[in-house]
């Protein structure tokens, strides 16, 4: 449980890259062709999260500042986008294996913090929007 999303993270980072698509000219970088990434770690836990993917950091400014969603909230979000990430991976027949490859080690009984859940709650949040996907309980409700 080293590395909690670290090869979630690493395998959004591969699939966000979307190199095939087109080629960039050497002479314009637009912020939203920069890998955005975020690392966060706490060694007493032994997990850490690696949000990597275009554009992330700059959708993540226009979503509610933290402290808008409770913990709570955000954990029982999170329980429910786990388990349906995990289960399309175990679906590989019926989802995109580019999407979906790895499962997430997110542990329901560990208290991961705040800061961890908000981030995790916000990239699946961004990543529904961005790869047209729609989990249950994906819409953002209201302050609880």
């Amino acid at each position: 449980m080293k590395y909690l999303l670290a090869i979630f993270g690493f395998m959004l980072m591969i699939y966000g890259c979307e190199s095939g698509k087109s080629a960039m000219s050497d002479t314009s970088t637009s912020a939203e062709n920069t890998m955005d990434t975020i690392r966060i770690a706490n060694d007493s836990l032994e997990y850490e999260i690696l949000i990597m993917d275009l554009g992330f950091n700059n959708w993540l400014v226009t979503q509610p500042p933290e402290g808008y969603y409770s913990q709570t909230f955000l954990e029982n979000r999170n329980r429910l986008f786990v388990t349906e990430y995990n289960r399309r991976v175990q679906n590989f027949q019926l989802y995109d294996r580019n999407l979906y490859w790895q499962e997430i080690n997110y542990d329901f009984n560990i208290d991961y913090g705040y800061e961890v859940n908000y981030l995790l709650y916000n990239y699946f949040m961004f990543f529904q929007e961005r790869y047209r996907q729609s989990f249950v309980g994906g819409r953002q409700g209201p302050k609880q």
